[in-house]
């Protein structure tokens, strides 16, 4: 039922690519013939109505017809990410999973039935209401990471709305919020998802060239590597229309390089959080930082310089955490902004802003300039202690050709000193052999 309006779009579209998965493309006729398939499928194992379903997968097609399946049968979806060399037994473990399935590239799937019983309120609460859940696991990069509950009837009632239709690059993970949004997105406005197997610049360039990919959804950090890397220069990236950014702060210098290597491609800041889901947004311009954030049943707010907001379509809470919302269902993200009008300006996470002596640094600010100096190709800034200032600002940077450490080091903090002010300069500079980022291309800020 809560997919009837979703399948209808599809059966007005059967001759149109749904999917691209290693050069193939899948159309929406395939996608309505295999969702039948797993229809069948799911009621021989006898998963019925809130049973806990995990699905270790990339975007396959098969993947996405079993995830259309799993939310027709009002399961509870855990998506994990395919091919990361690690365990998922906490996971299964926090999110009572009852059937864990591993789905491969073509359609053999490896099905394991888990004795557990279903006892967290929330989940039993989306059982009894006869409503699909969705449980994402945040990336847990400062802790234990959390499990976030989502009632899917909710959270797809904004997928109804027509939306612009593109073909669309599965960049961000098949367990990210994003990468969840990318995929629904597309299918609901009957656009094409186009896999990728690999999400370095180059694989990610060919695929956008080979496929005439319109929309690349990605984060900053992966847009300074494909700078840095020049496979823009490789590749003929003109069918793109838009790329939008977010997970993290986009360095202005960045921003600006982008707009000159991509004139006709409009940029766009996009907001989200795995509690509250993917925001509309609009930015003031293609090369404005500024970005107005709300859409159907989101309310925003500023208070002490922190956003807050409150959404129809907020998760329900964590099963492994206290809810983080007030008795009036706000949300503090954490994150600091500038407010100019109706636009807001994202500085970054409070809780990672450096404090020099009582002088608020933010990192995506010196990273700017950093990422400016000469021979730097990527900069992560953070907070270490400092006996008298409290805090200083510690730079790691990854160079673009071989350089004396001590020569490089000396270079990044004299060009600092010509363009930040004394406390923003950094106090320390580490001269690494990789970027330091995650599997999700986003910047890994530690403290010391």
């Amino acid at each position: 039922m809560h997919l009837d309006w979703l399948l209808e779009r599809f059966r007005t579209a059967l001759t149109q690519p749904a999917l691209i998965w290693a050069g193939r493309e899948y159309r929406y006729a395939w996608l309505l013939d295999r969702l039948d398939h797993w229809r069948a499928e799911l009621n021989r194992l006898g998963i019925a109505p809130g049973t806990v379903v995990a699905l270790e997968s990339d975007f396959s097609p098969e993947a996405c017809a079993l995830v259309l399946a799993l939310l027709e049968a009002d399961t509870v979806f855990v998506p994990l990410a395919a091919g990361a060399a690690r365990s998922y037994a906490r996971e299964l473990q926090v999110a009572q999973v009852q059937v864990a399935v591993r789905c491969r590239a073509e359609a053999d799937s490896e099905v394991t039935r888990r004795d557990v019983e279903v006892t967290h309120p929330l989940l039993v609460g989306l059982r009894e209401a006869g409503h699909p859940g969705l449980v994402l696991f945040s990336s847990g990069s400062t802790g234990a990471s959390k499990a976030i509950v989502h009632d899917l009837a909710r959270l797809l009632v904004k997928y109804q709305v027509r939306r612009p239709t593109f073909r669309t690059l599965s960049f961000l993970l098949f367990d990210h919020i994003g990468g969840f949004n990318t995929l629904l997105h597309t299918l609901a406005n009957t656009g094409t998802l186009v896999t990728v197997q690999q999400r370095d610049p180059d694989a990610v360039c060919a695929v956008i060239d080979r496929h005439r990919v319109e929309l690349l959804p990605t984060s900053p950090t992966f847009l300074n590597l494909l700078l840095l890397s020049e496979a823009h220069a490789r590749h003929d990236l003109s069918s793109l229309r838009r790329v939008t950014y977010g997970t993290e702060p986009m360095p202005e210098s960045t921003l600006r390089r982008l707009r000159e290597v991509l004139p006709q491609v409009e940029l766009s800041q996009t907001y989200g959080l795995s509690e509250l889901g993917i925001l509309r947004s609009k930015s003031a311009s293609s090369d404005s930082l500024l970005v107005k954030l709300g859409g159907e049943g989101v309310e925003t707010k500023v208070v002490d310089g922190l956003l807050w907001i409150r959404s129809q379509s907020a998760m329900l809470g964590y099963l492994n955490a206290p809810s983080p919302f007030d008795a009036a269902g706000w949300l503090n993200t954490g994150d600091e902004v500038h407010v100019q009008g109706d636009y807001y300006r994202i500085l970054g996470r409070r809780s990672e802003l450096i404090n020099v002596g009582g002088e608020k640094v933010y990192p995506a600010e010196v990273e700017s300039v950093v990422l400016q100096a000469p021979n730097v190709a990527d900069a992560t800034v953070y907070a270490a202690a400092n006996p008298i200032t409290g805090q200083m600002v510690v730079a790691e940077v990854t160079l673009r050709s071989t350089e004396d450490p001590v020569t490089a080091r000396k270079c990044v903090r004299e060009y600092c000193r010509q363009h930040l002010a004394p406390f923003k300069v950094p106090a320390k500079v580490v001269v690494r052999d990789s970027p330091s980022h995650s599997a999700r291309f986003k910047k890994l800020r530690r403290r010391e």
